[in-house]
């Protein structure tokens, strides 16, 4: 058994932040001393990992409850995803160590900025929230989804693209006027009623992978126009408080 003191000094995280986890039902110890002091087991120690492990993806605490909770959980396939994540930071340090190398060495300018694009980074981080992110989620969409035409499915995509489109219609004004913010209640519902409960804060990570995933970020600003997804997320951001 290890003692919360010697788990901050192992893991790097605080004794503050450990209390936190156990307090949420996140990280709860194993046992505690006769003096009423935290203990945690190896178990609880791999449960920490997990845990680092979404956060390295900034995942809300919340969520990472639900999914290592969630009876489907397959640890393997979640350490498959932040293997893929951490490759793919890797492969941008390699590529800024490189351009610096070559600004340090060299006297002709290099106007390559290519190392400074996290595009495909973040767009994997995207794919994964989405995929490990809503677990629950996820089966309710399933089960709305099932028996579905793809005529339905293109009808309620459209009505998507459509509250989209209104939203590029006002994005010169605030995100946080009362216009914007209906649109926000208008999507959140439309979400809701035909894929899963959009609790704000699904919808607050709906919102950032639609600026932080090109391919969505297009879509939507082909429906409103450029910077409409930029505009989204700015509007659902102040509806949650972000």
């Amino acid at each position: 058994m290890f003692t919360v003191n010697e788990v901050s000094k192992t893991s790097g995280i605080s004794i503050r932040t450990l209390q936190y986890y156990d307090k949420i039902g996140l990280l709860p110890p194993s046992g505690f001393t006769d003096s009423g002091y935290r203990l945690y087991n190896e178990d609880s120690l791999e449960r920490l990992q997990t845990i680092l492990l979404f956060r390295e993806l900034e995942f809300p605490l919340k969520e990472i409850k639900k999914i290592i909770e969630n009876p489907d959980f397959d640890k393997q396939k979640a350490l498959s995803e932040q293997i893929k994540l951490l490759k793919l930071r890797r492969e941008q340090i390699d590529s800024l160590i490189s351009l610096a190398e070559k600004l340090k060495n060299k006297e002709e300018k290099i106007l390559d900025f290519t190392a400074f694009d996290k595009t495909k980074l973040k767009e994997y981080e995207a794919e994964a929230k989405e995929k490990w992110g809503k677990t629950s989620a996820f089966k309710e969409f399933e089960s709305k989804n099932e028996g579905r035409s793809d005529e339905e499915n293109s009808f309620i995509a459209v009505g998507m693209m459509k509250i989209f489109e209104e939203f590029g219609k006002i994005s010169s004004s605030s995100p946080e006027s009362d216009e914007a913010q209906e649109l926000v209640k208008k999507l959140q519902n439309f979400i809701t009623e035909n894929y899963y409960n959009c609790t704000d804060e699904i919808l607050f990570g709906l919102g950032r992978m639609y600026v932080f995933d090109e391919r969505f970020t297009e879509n939507i600003d082909n429906a409103g126009g450029k910077g409409t997804a930029e505009f989204v997320l700015k509007a659902i951001g102040a509806h949650c408080g972000k």
